[in-house]
């Protein structure tokens, strides 16, 4: 069934809704890291529908990158499941366009680019976790500081399926060493957010040289008693668009995300 409605610009006064309307009208370009902390953020891809059954398999083969939160009917901008209120054509604060596997342009929306077969997929972010991190007493240091989380590019490949396959991406976090075996239950139980942390210690067993040189994002220093922590991270897909040099793929700009109106602890009835 194809979308043919209309999208609906009614506010909410969730913080959740009240963040996509500063993002609509574009008083807010930068990284969602400190928005309405408490809801769900979520990647963004979009594709034609003739690649989509393919993108969606390969995310239910790789479901600690790439948790899948919502798919949207074929021409719909609209995730009925997690914010019947929003467009993803204009509610994320920057985009990446994909053509052939290069990145063409970062555009602050793709109404002008949508497609009457395109289909989006909403997958889990870790900035949901860093909230619940930080109310129970978690240092998270890109929010302390203002900045995009940092990625990287690791040497793990993902399972393939059809035309995608790639490079495993991954965020980091430094974490005092006293609090890491309660960061790793605390994101345990979040699944739908990545999950536990899959490596921690040692970035040259992902195969990441210099942790102050991140594929995307931001740098930040890991300090005197902290441990550089990591999880699968949903850029993952973005990488395996350059990877598979993937026709025609829109995205999120790495740490620009979408702002569902899911509450963290309800997240779990999402997927």
């Amino acid at each position: 069934m194809r979308y043919s409605g209309r999208v609906t610009n009614e506010p909410t006064r969730s913080p959740a809704g009240k963040a996509r309307d500063r993002i609509r009208a574009g008083e807010w370009t930068e990284t969602t890291a400190s928005l309405a902390p408490g809801f769900v953020q979520a990647n963004l891809v979009v594709l034609p529908e003739a690649l989509s059954t393919e993108f969606e398999t390969y995310c239910r083969v790789n479901p600690r990158a790439l948790p899948l939160l919502e798919v949207t009917e074929p021409g719909s901008p609209v995730p009925t499941r997690l914010a019947p209120s929003a467009d993803l054509r204009t509610d994320l604060p920057r985009y990446r366009v994909y053509r052939n596997g290069t990145m063409i342009e970062e555009p602050t929306d793709i109404v002008t680019l949508w497609h009457a077969d395109f289909v989006a997929f909403l997958i889990g972010c870790s900035f949901t976790f860093d909230s619940v991190l930080e109310a129970n007493g978690v240092a998270v240091r890109h929010q302390e500081r203002g900045r995009n989380v940092p990625m990287y590019v690791t040497t793990e490949m993902t399972e393939p399926s059809g035309a995608f396959s790639g490079p495993l991406v991954v965020s980091m976090r430094p974490i005092r060493r006293e609090d890491v075996d309660r960061t790793i239950e605390l994101t345990r139980s979040m699944p739908w957010s990545h999950g536990e942390p899959i490596q921690i210690g040692s970035s040259r067993r992902l195969g990441i040289d210099d942790l102050g040189w991140p594929d995307y994002g931001d740098p930040v220093t890991v300090e005197d008693g902290e441990i550089p922590v990591f999880w699968p991270c949903g850029v993952t897909a973005q990488a395996a668009a350059a990877h598979s040099k993937t026709p025609l793929m829109i995205s999120h700009a790495p740490g620009h995300m979408f702002i569902t109106d899911l509450r963290a602890g309800a997240a779990s009835n999402a997927s």
